[in-house]
């Protein structure tokens, strides 16, 4: 009777439990939950073939090495550091150069075509980002018409003096702080709504010049990051070739390698040798004389151009690398650079790959020092130690894609030629023996000592010789066996004779 009670107890309980979990289930609806995560993600991808996303958060893992080159501490463009309390004094400045953008009479009845625009392609801005946007939609156009005026009319302004001079509304010192951050990449707006608010806003005059597009304002306010000298010219067509989501796609696609349409790739499996390892094994560095620093926009691409070549004999070779140019800002720049090509898939790690290459040319000060005397390294940093570690910390928490390296030409040449058999043996003895001009003399003077005593063995072997020849063999045995043999004593008449 107990036992029957027992079986019945369990049975009710399990009948009990399978209904809960099945009335669970059913209550869940998970496969309709699933079924509408995989519609939304389908729509998802079908609207991001149409609107590319382009303007990206740096990963955590790029902002821990260097957190400065990717916040704005004076001035923020774009929804990611918008209202942030420090950056809040520079709203007002914004706000000013979007007053006398439209407070212009030409330009007040654009501003209703302005808002038309904006409200039109509200979404469209949005999906640029790659991260949700919590503004309301009166606040990003709000935002957005005041960053996009603000640039407008800052380049106009620097345009009307050829860059020269600072417009009165900014400071001297803001204006280098100004161009460093906008050149961000978490602090974008895509270029065409710069190019559409630059178009509605332009007024043609006899004044005008013909190469006045936004590309190539953008490009001579942006160039001084990247040269000493921003003196230089670009037509508008040229500038119109270039490729430009947004200000630092279109830097990035100015000093891009052209050969006629795209650079080919290929595998590259190990990066180059230092410099110092290179020239030990004969391996002569040139600087690109064509790559100077006035030089137009298409030719500063030949930035990224490096060759390496037989030259006067098959035992030499020349690396042929354009100058570089290494100060405060060009770090940062470079920085959010690889951090565009790391994370946008429609971009090829062009700059990244230029990275790489100085990053296995230089190991240490002395390859600075080195790349500096040979005319391709210039830096305001201090020292060679500074130059040193940025260069191997640029492009750290980075990993390459050896199957696609503009580079990868150069870099296996140089690597099959340092793996040959002359290369390693002047290597291993420029290495040992001739490491700086104290062992050089140590060791030159000592070839010397081991030259002059073999001369002077062969000389006293020689006059042996010499004399072996002018005696008989009888003499020479007599000579041997009669001689006096010291210590044995002599008679009287031995004495006398």
């Amino acid at each position: 009777m107990a036992f029957a009670k027992l079986i019945t107890l369990v049975y009710h309980r399990f009948n009990t439990r399978k209904f809960h979990g099945t009335a669970n289930r059913m209550s869940s609806n998970w496969r309709d939950v699933m079924k509408k995560e995989l519609e939304n993600g389908n729509r998802g991808k079908q609207e991001e073939s149409h609107h590319p996303v382009c303007i990206y958060r740096v990963p955590s893992s790029l902002r821990q090495v260097e957190p400065k080159a990717y916040e704005p501490n004076n001035i923020s463009i774009g929804p990611y550091h918008h209202g942030a309390p420090h950056l809040r004094d520079m709203e007002l400045l914004k706000r000013t150069f979007y007053r006398r953008l439209f407070n212009n009479h030409a330009n007040q009845p654009k501003l209703d075509q302005a808002f038309k625009f904006l409200e039109e392609q509200e979404t469209r801005v949005r999906r640029f980002y790659n991260e949700d946007i919590k503004l309301s939609s009166d606040e990003f156009l709000q935002m957005v018409l005041v960053d996009g005026s603000f640039i407008v009319q800052l380049l106009r302004d620097l345009s009307a003096c050829d860059f020269q001079n600072v417009t009165p509304c900014l400071s001297p010192w803001m204006l280098p702080i100004i161009r460093r951050e906008m050149i961000m990449l978490e602090n974008q707006l895509p270029m065409f709504v710069l190019s559409e608010l630059f178009e509605l806003t332009s007024v043609v005059s006899a004044s005008s010049r013909p190469n006045n597009c936004l590309k190539d304002l953008a490009l001579r306010f942006f160039y001084p990051l990247l040269q000493v000298d921003s003196d230089y010219a670009l037509d508008t067509k040229k500038a119109g070739e270039l490729r430009g989501l947004h200000f630092l796609d279109l830097l990035r696609s100015a000093i891009r390698p052209d050969l006629e349409g795209e650079k080919p790739k290929n595998f590259q499996p190990h990066m180059i040798h230092s410099v110092t390892e290179l020239i030990e094994a004969g391996v002569k560095i040139k600087v690109d004389e064509k790559a100077g620093v006035k030089s137009k926009v298409d030719e500063s691409k030949q930035l990224l151009n490096i060759s390496f070549r037989k030259k006067w004999g098959f035992l030499t070779r020349h690396l042929t690398i354009s100058p570089l140019y290494i100060n405060d800002h060009r770090g940062p720049v470079f920085r959010n650079i690889v951090a565009f090509e790391n994370g946008h898939k429609d971009c090829n790690p062009d700059v990244t790959t230029y990275l790489f290459f100085f990053n296995g040319l230089i190991n240490s000060a002395r390859d600075v020092s080195l790349l500096h005397y040979k005319g391709v390294l210039h830096h305001s940093l201090g020292n060679d130690n500074t130059v040193s570690e940025l260069i191997n910390n640029i492009t750290k928490e980075i990993v390459l894609d050896k199957h696609k390296s503009y580079l990868y030409k150069v870099v296996n040449e140089a690597n099959k030629y340092f793996a040959s058999f002359y290369a390693r043996n002047r290597a291993s003895l420029v290495h040992h023996y001739l490491t700086s001009w104290v062992v050089g003399v140590s060791t030159i003077g000592s070839l010397m000592a081991l030259y002059f005593t073999f001369i002077q063995s062969v000389c006293a072997f020689a006059d042996s010789f010499k004399a072996f020849e002018n005696q008989s063999l009888g003499s020479v045995i007599v000579d041997i066996f009669c001689v006096p043999v010291h210590g044995i004593p002599t008679t009287g008449d031995e004495r006398e004779n």
